[in-house]
Order: C-alpha cells, then structure tokens, then sequence
C-alpha cells in the first residue's frame, strides 16, 4: 500500500487486498499494517479508529482460525508467534476509553499467542478495582 495513501484510499486497499487470493500470513500483515497507518493517521483521519478496531478484530478472528498466520513454526500446531502489533493497539484504546471488560476480552483472546500476558493482569486488576470501589459506593 503507497505510504502517500488518504485513510478512505487506505480502507479500501485494504478490502480491496482481503479479497484477493492469498495466504493468512499475507492478510494479518496487510490487516497489521492498516492498524499502523490508520493509528499513525488518527489525527487526520479519525474516523479511522472505528476500522482501525474492525480491522483488529478481523486480525484477531483471522488468527484464532488460523494461528499460522502469525507464526513461522513448520509444524501442524504453530509453538511460537510474530509479535502483533494491531490487537495490542485495540487492547490500549479500548483501555483509554474506559471499555475496561472489551479491553480484558481481547487481552485474554491475544494471551493465547504468547502476548498480552501483562495486559490481562493490568486489566484484570483495574477491572476489579472498579468493583470493589463501586461496592463501596452501593454500600455508602
């Protein structure tokens, strides 16, 4: 995708890509590399951030399916995996919004690739932080 791209041309590349033949390795790239943009872009193009997530979760759907994608293991049952870039970018703009469970929900789901371990705790903490203060306040 040219660098000089607006985020609407961006966008659709990136469908345009998705719908050429390829392999998942090719489209998590692809799906990685539109989060980059569009997260680099944010300012100019913040209606971006709405695909930035669709985007994110089409990579995180993409690799649960089909966890080769983000591996370059030989074997059947990939062992270790790419650092993603694109889910851990969700994980810390749904946290910036407050979307603390959506946030736990996806750091959870990137864990089983051998990341997103310390968001899960991170996450796991405030989430029950905001129960206890909210216990608290019902109490009061």
């Amino acid at each position: 995708m040219p660098i000089e791209s607006s985020g609407a041309d961006l966008v659709a590349q990136v469908w345009e890509a998705l719908e050429l033949p390829g392999g998942a390795m090719d489209y998590h790239f692809v799906l990685q590399g539109a989060v980059d943009r569009l997260w680099s872009g944010r300012r100019s193009y913040p209606e971006g951030l709405e695909l930035l997530e669709v985007f994110v979760l089409l990579d995180l759907e993409l690799m649960e399916a089909a966890p080769q994608a983000v591996s370059f293991d030989t074997g059947p049952v990939p062992e270790s995996f790419v650092h993603v870039t694109s889910v851990s970018r969700l994980i810390v703009l749904l946290e910036r919004e407050g979307a603390l469970e959506e946030a736990l929900g996806v750091a959870r789901r990137l864990a089983r690739f051998g990341q997103g371990e310390d968001a899960v705790a991170r996450l796991s903490e405030k989430a029950g932080a905001l129960v206890q203060e909210a216990a608290v306040g019902g109490a009061a």
